[in-house]
């Protein structure tokens, strides 16, 4: 099966969260069940830097206002098809906002762009390369079902993957006619959303398929309250959504070989992570003595609950933990966890923006990794943290209540705990969950027996990557598995 992956950003080449980590470990995941993937990404600097043995496929005259061509090469070991318009992509820093910290003003027509692009390819344009299925990510690529849908047609299939229902590309109307879409798709609604035009909602309306990275997010965004306005067309879609949790890359976060870490150990030598924690406390100043070490990290925003753990970490602290925190993001935030670092010295440290070797260490050394999630699609760090030994405490929403088995007491005589979860996301119930974290972790052999069942937690992309490929095939007609039903 050929499929094109349409992604705005991929690891390792541009990332600001984890849809990246997703478009570049799908590709790897796909191949060994009959999935060929390439990816078709923006020609950022980032990418066209690091392009190896590049060639020109096609040229795309003037496009979108600009001269812009498709150059084929590899990185990293993807397969890509990079879109060069440098009038759109060749800018510094962030892909999405500009120096100021706001969205570029065109991002409407650099995306829009990048959905035409990956149309003509699905219509042949490049002789010998034609893709059975175009797989979207997020809203960037939404507009790609709807040129299929409504412009010249195109047997190509497609998929809409939301990673985060909360972005959906919302724009006035005075851009349609810039959009080369035909006229029908604004007639029809398929674009049309709450008086403007909806990327993502034109992707969800439009494809053949819908998918978002955990069972329990797919139900929630057919609701009110997590649906963002597009639960109803999701309730209506309802059979064409599938919920596939989403993977990590088990090379690269691997206890035994990370080179991150202090002391590399296995599920069977988890008494070796004191040395890292040991390491992790000489960094943020920690004093000795008892207790479990709480990590964090995240983004600063309110949708991870960064709120409620500024206003419990006194409370943390009393009940006898340490916290540590690398994030960046809301500037109040910020500044609730300097003070309460200062409030609490040697117990409560902050490291603002983001270190790859420090999350890994956090993740080596800390206790307890704490995701506090009002909502949460998938959530990659507590399955790091499942894969690290530092038992995950977080709420019960979306992928993480699909990843963890809550340590009850009956789950805990069963031998089957793997993590502490909460609800609702409140704080009160967020400092209940730190209550029973201090607890349990004062029963070591309890504690041990849940840190080695998570190291031994299957969390890498091979499940998943055979529902895509089963959903895949089900579009192509090849066979039908009932099975990949939500």
């Amino acid at each position: 099966m050929e499929v094109l992956s349409v992604a705005s950003e991929v690891y390792p080449l541009i990332k600001t969260g984890g849809l990246a980590d997703v478009a570049g470990a799908l590709p790897g995941a796909l191949a060994p069940f009959g999935v060929s993937m390439r990816t078709l990404i923006p020609g950022y600097s980032a990418v066209t830097g690091r392009l190896e043995s590049g060639r020109v496929i096609a040229e795309l005259g003037d496009f979108f206002d600009g001269p812009g061509r498709l150059i084929a090469g590899r990185v990293a070991g993807l397969d890509l098809i990079v879109v060069d318009a440098p009038h759109l992509y060749e800018r510094p820093g962030n892909p999405y906002l500009g120096p100021d910290g706001k969205d570029w003003i065109d991002n409407w027509k650099r995306f829009a762009a990048l959905s035409f692009a990956a149309y003509e390819l699905g219509r042949g344009l490049v002789d010998g390369y034609r893709p059975q299925i175009v797989h979207c990510h997020d809203w960037q690529a939404g507009l790609l079902p709807a040129y299929v849908a409504f412009n010249a047609p195109t047997r190509v299939k497609t998929v809409q993957t939301v990673h985060n229902i909360a972005f959906q590309g919302h724009y006035g109307w005075d851009i349609f006619n810039e959009l080369r879409l035909d006229f029908r798709a604004a007639s029809e609604g398929a674009i049309e959303y709450f008086g403007g035009i909806g990327f993502l909602k034109a992707g969800l309306q439009c494809a053949d398929a819908i998918t978002t990275v955990s069972p329990t997010y797919a139900q929630e965004i057919r609701t009110a309250a997590y649906g963002m306005g597009l639960e109803g067309l999701l309730q209506s879609r309802a059979e064409s959504l599938h919920g596939i949790l989403n993977g990590i890359d088990t090379v690269s976060w691997d206890p035994a070989r990370d080179e991150a870490l202090a002391v590399t150990y296995s599920a069977n030598s988890t008494h070796l992570r004191e040395i890292n924690k040991a390491a992790l406390a000489e960094k943020f100043e920690f004093d000795d003595g008892p207790g479990p070490l709480f990590g964090v990290v995240s983004r600063l925003t309110w949708q991870k609950g960064m709120d409620m753990l500024v206003d419990c970490a006194d409370r943390l602290v009393e009940l006898g933990g340490k916290l540590c925190v690398l994030g960046s993001g809301d500037v109040e935030l910020e500044n609730g966890l300097k003070g309460a670092a200062m409030r609490h010295p040697g117990k409560v440290g902050f490291v603002q923006g983001y270190d790859e070797k420090l999350a890994h260490l956090i993740q080596g050394g800390a206790d307890v990794m704490l995701v506090p999630s009002r909502f949460e699609p998938c959530g990659l760090t507590q399955l790091y943290g499942l894969r690290y030994g530092c038992v995950p405490l977080v709420s019960r929403v979306g992928g993480l209540a699909d990843t963890l088995v809550d340590a009850n007491e009956a789950a805990v005589e069963a031998g089957v705990a793997t993590g502490i979860v909460f609800a609702p996301a409140t704080e009160e119930a967020l400092i209940e969950g730190i209550r029973r974290a201090v607890q349990l972790f004062g029963h070591e052999k309890v504690w041990r027996k849940m840190q080695r069942r998570g190291m031994k937690s299957e969390v890498s992309w091979e499940a998943s990557a055979e529902k895509y490929a089963d959903l895949y095939a089900n579009l192509l007609g090849l066979k039908r598995d009932d099975d990949q039903d939500d």
